[in-house]
Parts: structure tokens; sequence; C-alpha cells
């Protein structure tokens, strides 16, 4: 019995050698008639006779050096649902890797819409439909266009990916604008011309001869000057979230295949492939509290009350902070009159709705809160208040309705501001103060507020792709820029409009948008981008909360190698010699109209 056991086991001994070397046999020949070199023969003798412990494993190991870089071989596209249940778009990237398909990363984009908080049911309705529109037809794009195109790229080839898609898209728009033009063309050529109608000259009134130099002297009544009309919404074209989409996605997977994270990845590409001895983080802009135009209280004005830590806080020291503040304000609500400010629920944008009647009641309480955590305003943390003017504005009566039953035109609303920072200088950053067609106010009101405060054009800036082409042309004078990447915003468009910040000398905040997803690919965009500060909203939401917690994760692996970098605090860019009081701002501004008028 021993003897034929140790004859069974020499066979088995023998046939695993005699398929090693056949193996070796093979590779050599494979490995030499594609080029590689001859020292290769004898690393397979050295593993063949030396017998390491997992044979298999060390020739795996040492062939997998000269295997070829993953491309990719397939681009997927589904659609899903993001933080509000509307449909939203995921991308997948597979690349062939070692011979076999393999899925390598994916991303999650939502599409973005420009709804007021106080939007009719029916405009939602519609909106969503629109949406749905669009990321069907970015499915489409996918499948039938983009996959195709991208089939065969190194995924770490970013630039020359993202030339590729804006190519496609401008081909799309222009192709979806060569249809609009036909249908109006023949739509304009079958409708009959309108028949002109005469009507009778008008019969001089009595005393209307009289000569204009008859009212000399008389005081007229100041005419207030019209506002300028709404500027028409700049059309997103259905698909363009696959733009988006596809972008990201490849940024992921070229940071998977080069093994290092996504925020380093993306740092090399702002450096040109130089990977940065250190990285900052940025501020956290966290929302506090919403008393915008759907909370239930008269005022309209604060959309948002967001907390600005100190420079020198870290994210995790900074969240903190904001969690008890949230805590102490919800006791002070709980305990105040039924007169007071009422939690009603939870915004989308993840932080508290309370109902204020007046312009400084959530200011006054959160001052109230910081007192009782010995927290000082303006020197602990300041505020920033997302104003969303574009969402008060009254059309019929040409004024912006900060609260209910008060109204304010364009020049008062630059007093009312300077009031507000007079009080409360711990305001250190209004966002979207005006409509961006009140071009006017905006430069009286940065030369009043600008070397106290930042001035951020959100809703009242262009698409990226606009900003990119017209360098800030018809952007309203201001001193930071929120940038979002949605629609047909590509890595490197990103990377591009950063560049433009930072020649300006201005603040860069990366925002997220209302209908966010469990995507936490925003917080390593803000720190590889280098942005100034992070808009992820509040505390109070799943979608929201992720991408704080990867910030978290991204400063304690910073932390650890060495290479967290200090914040830099950027200076306001005021005018103080320029600076007006309120009141001579509005009479300079009447002043002028008066000219105009009397030129006319």
């Amino acid at each position: 019995m021993s003897y034929g056991g140790g004859l069974s086991g020499s066979c088995r001994v023998s046939r695993e050698a005699r398929e090693l070397y056949e193996l070796k046999q093979r590779a050599a020949e494979f490995y030499r008639a594609n080029g590689v070199p001859q020292r290769l023969e004898e690393a397979l003798n050295t593993v063949y006779y030396q017998r390491p412990p997992d044979v298999y494993g060390s020739l795996a190991n040492y062939f997998s050096q000269f295997a070829k870089t993953p491309v990719m071989c397939k681009v997927l596209g589904r659609k899903i649902l993001d933080g509000r249940g509307w449909p939203a778009l995921t991308v997948e990237i597979l690349c062939t890797v070692k011979n076999n398909e393999k899925h390598i990363s994916s991303s999650v984009i939502s599409t973005h819409s420009a709804l007021a908080e106080n939007s009719p049911p029916n405009v939602v309705e519609a909106q969503e439909k629109e949406i749905n529109t669009s990321v069907e037809k970015s499915l489409e794009w996918i499948k039938e266009s983009l996959n195709p195109l991208l089939t065969g790229i190194v995924p770490s080839e970013q630039l020359k990916i993202d030339r590729i898609l804006s190519e496609f898209f401008a081909k799309e728009l222009y192709e979806a604008k060569e249809r609009a033009r036909i249908e109006i063309e023949e739509r304009e050529s079958t409708e009959s011309p309108p028949i002109p109608v005469l009507t009778p000259a008008p019969t001089p009134s009595p005393g209307s001869g009289k000569k204009k130099g008859s009212s000399k002297g008389k005081k007229q009544a100041a005419v207030e000057k019209p506002i300028p009309p709404a500027e028409p919404s700049e059309s997103v074209l259905p698909g363009s979230p696959a733009i988006c989409g596809i972008s990201l996605a490849v940024a992921k997977a070229g940071s998977i295949i080069k093994r290092t994270p996504l925020y380093m990845h993306i740092a090399s590409l702002k450096n040109e492939q130089l990977l940065p001895m250190t990285l900052a983080m940025p501020l956290p802009m966290v929302t506090l509290l919403s008393c915008g135009k759907s909370s239930p209280g008269k005022l309209n004005l604060m959309k948002e009350v967001i907390v600005l830590p100190r420079i020198d806080l870290t994210i995790r020291q900074s969240l903190d902070m904001c969690l008890a503040l949230h805590k102490e304000i919800g006791n002070l609500i709980d305990s105040t009159s039924k007169t007071g400010p009422v939690v009603k629920r939870v915004s989308p944008l993840g932080c508290v709705v309370i109902a204020c009647d007046r312009l400084e009641q959530p200011l006054d309480l959160i001052q109230e809160a910081c007192k009782s955590l010995g927290l000082e305003l303006g020197q602990n943390l300041h505020l920033a208040i997302n104003c969303a003017a574009h969402e008060l504005m009254d059309y019929s009566k040409g004024k912006y309705e900060v609260m209910s039953g008060v109204s304010k035109s364009p020049d008062e609303m630059v007093d009312m501001y300077v009031d507000l920072i007079n009080k409360h200088p711990s305001v250190a950053a209004l966002m979207d103060p005006l409509r961006k067609e009140d071009s006017q106010q905006w430069n009286y009101l940065f030369s009043a507020l600008g070397s106290r405060c930042h001035l951020i054009v959100d809703a009242a800036s262009q698409s990226i792709s606009q900003l990119i082409e017209n360098r800030g042309i018809n952007t309203p004078t201001s001193s930071g820029l929120v940038i979002r990447h949605i629609n047909q915003t590509t890595v490197t468009d990103l990377l591009d409009i950063l560049q433009y910040v930072d020649e300006r000398k201005d603040v860069a905040v990366l925002g997220s948008t209302d209908e966010e997803s469990c995507d936490d690919s925003l917080a390593d965009l803000a720190v590889g981008l280098g942005a100034s500060f992070i808009k992820l909203g509040g505390l109070f939401r799943g979608e929201r909360v992720a991408k704080y917690n990867r910030l978290l994760a991204i400063e304690e692996e910073l932390a650890r190698s060495g290479a967290l970098g200090q914040r830099q605090e950027r200076e306001f860019h005021g005018l103080p010699e320029e600076t007006p009081t309120p009141a001579t701002a509005t009479e300079e501004i009447s002043e002028k109209s008066d000219s105009e008028e009397k030129e006319k």
C-alpha cells in the first residue's frame, strides 16, 4: 500500500512539473514574440527551478506587469431615483482588464432643475416630466452614440475623452437649434399674415396746445424706473446629463486604474499630471435654517442661513459645532411662545424650516444659540445668507417681496442689505442678493459691501460653458461663484472654470443641487479642484450627510499621510474709498435716473 501511494505521489508531481514547464514555455514564446526583454527567460527559470510556495501566483504577479493598460470596452447607463424620488442617471464604465471585461466605476448625476420653492404643482409636474425625458435621452445617447465613440480609449485620458464628449454635445446642440429654426419657419409660412386695423387719429384735447415750458417751476412727481424684464432661462438640451455622468465616471475609472484616490487624481489633472505635496480642505458651508418663500412665516428673503466655520477648524470640528447649534436652536424653539418661530419640516436642503415674521428674527435666534454654547458670532463662526432674490420678484409690481405685504424696489434692496450688514457684521457672504438683470444695483451693492462681505452669484450666473466662453461677460459684479457639476459640464470644464475664478482672485463654491443623490464624489472634486468652499446643505438628509462623511474620510487620509495643507483666507474685493452710505447710494441712482429722463 505504501509503495503504491508513493508511486501515485511521484506521478502527480511529475504531471504538475510537466504542466508548469509547458506553461513556462508558452509564456516565454508569447512574450518573446511581443518584444519582452531577454531576461524574462531567466526569471521564468528562476521561478520554475526554485519552486516558491505559490508558483502560479508568482508567475501571475510577474506577468501582470507586462499586461496592457485597461481600456474602456463598454459604457452603460441606467435610470435610477435621486433624493427627491425624481429620475436620475447612473453611468457605469467597464474596461478590458487582463483579457476580461470588468466593472471599474460608476457615477450618479441628478438632473438639476431651477424650480422656485413655491412653484405650483402643475409646474413641478411639468418639470419632473422634462427631467424624465432628459434622462431617457441620455440613455439613448449612451447606448447608440457615446458607447461606440469611447470604446478602446484608456480611462486616464480625461482631456481626450472630455473633448470627444464636448464635440458630440456641440453637434447635438447645433442640430437641435436647426430643427427648432426650421419648425419656426414652417409655422410662420403656414400662418396667414394679420390684417392691419386702421385706427382714427386722436383728436387734440382742449389746452393741449400749451407749450411745454408752461409747467416750469412745478416739482414733478418722481417716476419709478421700470425694472429690466427677466432674461429667458438658459435652455437645457435633453440628454446633457450623459455628458456630465460619463466624464465623472471616467475620472473615477482613471483614479482606480492609477490606484490613487479620486481627489488626488483630480489634483494631478489640475497640476498637469503632477501630484501636489499638500491639499487643503474646502471650508464647509453648512445650512442651518430656512426661512424662504415656502416657509410658513411672513419672511421670504432667507432661503438659507448658512454657517461659515473659522478657517483653522477641521471638518470634524466644524461639523461638531454645527450639530451643537442645531440642537441648541431646537431647544430654544421648543421653549418659545406660540408667536415665536415654529419648526414645520426638514427642507430638501437638509435643514430645519422655521416661521419668521421679521428680517432679523433668524439671526437673533442663532445669536442666542451661540451665546448659550459660549460661541461668538464673528469670531468662532460667521454667517452667509442665500437670498435667492430671483424667487422673490413680483413682476406685476416690479418689486421684491421681502416679506408678505412688504415689497422693495431694487434700489431699496441695496439700502436694506447695507443696513443688515451694519447691524450684523458677522454676515460674511450674501448669495444672489439681487436678480442678475439688476446689474446697476449689483454695482452699487458691491461698492457698498464688497470690502466687508462676499457677494456670491448662483442662480444669477450663467452656465459654466457660457462662463468659460464669455469669460464672465454679463455676469453681475461679485466676488464669488457657485459652481455645480450638472448637465453638459465635464471634469475639464470644472478645471477651466476654477482656473478662471483663481485668476480673478474670487472665491469658488462647489455646490450640490436640490435633487441630490448619495454619490459622494462632490467631496473629492472640491478637494482636488481646490475650491474655497463646499456647499452641501444641512445635516438632516442622507444624501448630504454621505458627502460630509466623505470629507471627514479625506481629511483623515491627508492628515495620516502628512499632506493636509492649511486653508488660505480669501480677501474681500470691495473698494472702501468709494463706499457710499445707503442713502447716498439711492440718491445717486435716482439722480442718474432723473438725468436720463431729462435727456430723453
